[in-house]
């Protein structure tokens, strides 16, 4: 009933909304006002909560293996010993690779200047007396190089052969002249035989060759098989021995076995034996002469181009075409 009890007319009564308990007990609270606050002050620094406050349920605490950084392993005496020897050893191949280099650039280079020196020829050996000079020069170390050497030398081997049977047919025939006067046909063209080919194989057969060897000229191997393979065929020709060429053959001196004295039958059979020797021989120089020439890689198109570079740099040849063209100019 007191709330009936009130004037509603007496004068309000001055209620303060601040004086309200709940608002006094957050408004007396300790706090720091914000012009107190200082950002840069330690004490304000982020305090970190431990995970043992954390909530949730606590784990056991797991300890990681520590691994430590794994050190470079030092090389041992016996490793330092063996790389130190390996490198010494490829320095010592590339020392011997190069020095093998120079001396061949040496060699190379006393070539070019030997050839270009004038050389006095010395082939074939004659006396200082003799009023003939030599005609060629022939040096095997000096001009043929290290791998032609031997079979060059076997060629000219061959050729020294080849005059010695020659020369030996000359005096079977000689001998079978004298034991049958009727064979004076014989005797006379072993002469000429002798004659001939011994300087035409020389100069047809065993230069082209040499020449070959020295300066790796396709042209003039092509000329040594040409003529060497006649060559041969000559050879079988005296080998065989017809009566009347003038080769002491195999028929020719088996048909003086019953005729002549036994004498002039074996020095003729011997001279066969040489002729059989020298196409033997000629048969396995021209196979070794041909697998060389194959290994050098030359062809018959080079052999034309070289043929062609000689004749036209011959100057004789220049000068006796330019004649022949200035007279035929001056006919017209």
């Amino acid at each position: 009933m007191s709330s009936f009890d009130t004037n509603p007319f007496a004068d309000p009564v001055d209620v303060n909304p601040f004086q309200d308990p709940s608002v006094t007990q957050l408004t007396n609270a300790p706090q720091g006002g914000l012009a107190e606050f200082n950002p840069f002050s330690e004490t304000n620094a982020a305090t970190t909560v431990p995970a043992s406050q954390l909530p949730g349920t606590s784990q056991p605490a797991v300890l990681q293996p520590s691994v430590e950084p794994t050190q470079p392993t030092q090389p041992t005496p016996q490793a330092v010993a063996s790389a130190a020897q390996a490198g010494l050893l490829r320095q010592q191949e590339e020392l011997d690779r190069k020095a093998a280099e120079l001396d061949r650039k040496e060699r190379e280079l006393q070539n070019s200047i030997a050839n270009l020196q004038v050389r006095e020829n010395n082939w074939p050996p004659l006396p200082s007396w003799c009023p003939v000079k030599p005609c060629f020069y022939q040096d095997f170390s000096t001009e043929i190089p290290a791998d032609y050497q031997r079979i060059c030398k076997m060629l000219y081997y061959l050729w020294m052969l080849h005059t010695v049977t020659l020369f030996l047919n000359l005096l079977a025939c000689l001998a079978w002249f004298t034991a049958d006067g009727s064979k004076g046909v014989d005797f006379g063209l072993s002469i000429l035989w002798f004659l001939i080919f011994t300087p035409c194989a020389f100069l047809c057969w065993y230069r082209p060759i040499y020449k070959a060897f020295r300066s790796d000229n396709s042209f003039s191997f092509f000329v040594f098989f040409f003529v060497f393979f006649c060559q041969i065929g000559v050879y079988i020709i005296q080998m065989v021995g017809i009566p009347g060429l003038g080769d002491s053959g195999w028929i020719a001196a088996l048909s003086t076995v019953k005729q002549d004295p036994l004498s002039v039958s074996v020095i003729m059979m011997v001279v066969a034996g040489f002729f059989t020797l020298c196409v033997v021989l000629s048969l396995f120089l021209l196979k070794r002469v041909h697998s060389l020439y194959r290994r050098t890689g030359a062809s018959f198109q080079q052999a034309q181009e070289e043929f062609s570079q000689g004749i036209f740099s011959n100057r004789t040849f220049r000068s006796t075409a330019s004649s022949a063209a200035r007279g035929a100019f001056q006919g017209n």
